[in-house]
């Protein structure tokens, strides 16, 4: 299954500012469940985290926090472990749930080396990333 992207910043203005709000969202518009690992800079080293399930037609909060980077790095799978999302930021995954610092040398250290997809937030401290599928 080829898969399209599309993004967009969302403007949740409806929320009270007394809730807490999701500030990266990746909403699942495919019919398909997928695992989603997800990359940025923590205290200015780059992590990865993993992994999210999405079931088809649901958005899961990624990031809670306000972004305060402006590249969030995402690298999706089906349930079968194959990639159906992928970019050219080569970054490290693990089998099971994970959080790992650093993104080099991933083989080396025990780790699974993926290329995550690059998403330019234009520096919005909020984010919606909308998985959709097509035919080929």
């Amino acid at each position: 299954m080829r898969l399209a992207v599309m993004a967009g910043a969302t403007l949740l203005a409806v929320l009270s500012s007394s809730q807490a709000r999701a500030e990266f969202t990746v909403c699942n518009q495919t019919l398909d469940v997928v695992n989603l690992a997800v990359g940025q800079k923590v205290d200015n080293a780059d992590q990865t985290d993993g992994w999210w399930t999405i079931g088809a037609n649901q958005c899961v909060n990624v990031i809670r926090e306000e972004l305060t980077n402006r590249y969030i790095y995402i690298y999706a799978t089906d349930v079968f472990g194959h990639a159906i999302l992928t970019g050219s930021t080569a970054m490290c995954i693990e089998r099971r749930r994970f959080s790992i610092r650093g993104i080099d040398e991933c083989w080396q250290r025990g780790h699974i080396a993926a290329q995550f997809l690059e998403v330019d937030t234009l520096e919005q401290v909020r984010w919606t990333f909308f998985l959709t599928g097509s035919n080929p």
